[in-house]
Parts: C-alpha cells; structure tokens; sequence
C-alpha cells in the first residue's frame, strides 16, 4: 500500500522555488505526458505575498490562471514547459482536466476516509492531490465529467446532494508544489508513481467517494440543526 499523508499530520510545505517550479513542470510532461501552463504567482508588497494578478482579495493568489486564454497556453512538451517557465519562473503550475485525466473533487474529510476504503478494497487509484483549502482531487480517465452525475443518480444520491464536483474539459487544478497565497502548498496525498500510471475509470471510485460524500453531508446537516 503506498504511503498516504495522514487528516491531522503536519506535512511540510514546500518551498516554492523558481527551480523547483519548473524541474516539476517538466517532469510532469516527461514522465505522466500531462499538459502543463503557468499561471500566476506571489508577490511580495508592504510586508506580505499577494497574487501578481494585482487583486488583493484574489480568491485564489498565485494559482490560477492568467487569462481566459490559458488552454491554448498548455502543453505537453518539455521544451515548451523550459521556455515558459524561463520566463516566468515563480509561476503556478496549472494543469488542464479533460485530456489526459479528469478529477473528481471532494471535500478532504470525505477524500480520506474514501481513498482508506478503496485502499482496504484493494481498487486502483491514480494520484490523488491535497489542496490547502482542504480539498482533495483524485484523477481519473478522461470522461468523467460527462458521467459522474448520472452515476451518483444511480447509487441512490442526488448529485446536488454532495460536494462531489468532475472537473474536466474547460477546468484546471493547481499542482504541487504549487502554494496558494498564504495558506500553504498543493500536495500529493498519492503521488505519481508508475504503480499508478493507468488511471481508474470513474466508476471505480465513485460508490466509495459518493458514501464518504454523503456522510460527509449529513454531518453537516446534523451540525446546522
């Protein structure tokens, strides 16, 4: 079984330099053929970091894309990856869904004790990133996106019911190490192993996340009544 980061472990964040940025862009080209794009990045002014976007309530700081036409930005050779981050070398890496995977995001509470269960069960899994903003992506194969509400229909859910959101095509995520503002850094909570290098369908994952998800949601209920 691979080692997971714990719910209450403190893992270190990253430091987020240029180097590091950009030995990881290429490397997510090179070893998993994954698209890549910079995005923007921190800023130091008047004593903090703030997002080289210029808004200082930005939602995400210095991990979103920088224009509405960042998917023609993306790609998937390492050369492009040096090229760009020559340039920009503080900047996010961003990775678009709906090519080579698409990602099913769920709250962190639910993704652990999910990704526990598949692993008792012995299911295959693909990375699985940890967001600072306590979210947890697992990527699948490509189509997701176009499916996952029918199938949490199917298991007796509605999909509004649950924070269960497919990213693909027209989504992005941020990668590690990328940080966000100062909340801390994208993780692995599975890295990218060749262990892992054929992803899972959605239907693999999606009764275990869903039942997390759903537990998840009633928690919440019963702590708002």
């Amino acid at each position: 079984m691979e080692e997971t980061i714990g719910v209450t472990e403190a893992a270190q964040i990253p430091q987020q330099r240029g180097e590091q940025l950009l030995d990881h862009a290429v490397r997510y080209t090179e070893e998993r053929h994954w698209d890549v794009f910079p995005g923007t990045w921190l800023e130091a002014a008047d004593g903090r970091e703030i997002c080289s976007c210029g808004d200082t309530d930005c939602a995400a700081p210095g991990a979103h894309a920088t224009g509405p036409d960042w998917a023609s930005q993306a790609t998937g050779s390492a050369s492009g990856a040096r090229r760009m981050w020559g340039k920009h070398p503080k900047a996010s890496i961003l990775l678009p869904t709906g090519r080579t995977f698409d990602a099913l995001d769920v709250p962190e509470s639910a993704g652990f004790l999910a990704l526990a269960r598949l692993e008792r069960m012995d299911l295959p899994l693909g990375p699985v990133t940890c967001t600072p903003d306590r979210r947890m992506l697992f990527f699948v194969l490509p189509g997701a996106a176009l499916k996952v509400a029918e199938l949490i229909r199917g298991l007796g859910w509605a999909p509004s019911s649950i924070d269960l959101i497919a990213r693909g095509d027209g989504h992005y995520l941020a990668a590690p190490p990328t940080r966000v503002g100062a909340i801390g850094a994208v993780q692995w909570a599975r890295r990218p192993t060749s262990a892992n290098r054929w992803l899972p369908d959605a239907e693999e994952l999606i009764s275990p996340l869903a039942y997390a998800c759903g537990r998840e949601a009633a928690a919440a209920r019963v702590r708002g009544a």
